[in-house]
């Protein structure tokens, strides 16, 4: 199946919301975003590769779809009912394709330090231009800018990580098995996750240039 793309539709996008990702025994690894503002409002979506190597985006609507296939890469998309249900603890998510509960730990020692830089400071684009080559030495897969086609560029601003300490749940109603690192790194675009599972704070910003 050839890979899925489409035509970027805005540019000067930004995000607002958390990057969960996690890493499964059965092979399976998952990046949830959930985004409390964007240019669609409150959503969730996932992004899902499988031991196969099988890239599968699960979006709630085609205008979510069309943009995320636009800025990474699937062999396939899925649009669905996204429900997540969040608490200081944890959340669940369920969709058509995925059923599944994550709970956070602890604030990370990174965590800590990204919250010592004033929030205008660390989510301006300029500032990943700073902290790309630090994410790169330390996090392996991990971009803090890059690509985001259609001649657009993409640049993430974290601003707090805490720790993932469990999943459970079932993806295509196999069940995913226990919580495991993000190994080998996801191929979606080009950043990865942090290897350790993690839920990062941050805003993206999708810009033309």
């Amino acid at each position: 199946m050839r890979n899925w793309r489409a035509r970027p539709t805005t540019t000067g996008d930004r995000f607002i919301g958390t990057i969960t990702g996690v890493g499964t025994t059965t092979g399976v690894r998952l990046v949830v975003g959930h985004w409390r503002e964007s240019p669609w409002g409150d959503f969730a979506d996932v992004m899902v590769e499988d031991a196969d190597g099988h890239r599968v985006l699960l979006a709630p609507h085609p205008r979510v779809a069309d943009f995320v296939a636009a800025t990474y890469t699937f062999d396939e998309v899925r649009i669905e009912d996204i429900e997540l249900e969040g608490v200081a603890s944890g959340f669940t998510l369920r969709s058509k394709s995925l059923n599944v509960h994550v709970g956070y730990g602890k604030r990370t020692p990174l965590g800590r330090i990204l919250r010592l830089v004033p929030r205008q400071v660390a989510t301006a684009p300029a500032w990943c231009a700073v902290t790309d080559p630090i994410a790169r030495m330390f996090l392996r897969g991990v971009r803090t800018r890059g690509t985001a086609g259609g001649g657009r560029r993409e640049c993430y601003g974290a601003t707090d990580i805490h720790a993932v300490v469990s999943v459970t749940g079932t993806w295509a109603d196999a069940d995913l098995g226990d919580l495991a690192p993000v190994d080998p790194p996801c191929r979606f675009g080009f950043s990865s996750v942090p290897p350790s599972p993690s839920r990062t704070h941050l805003v993206t910003t999708v810009r033309r240039g």
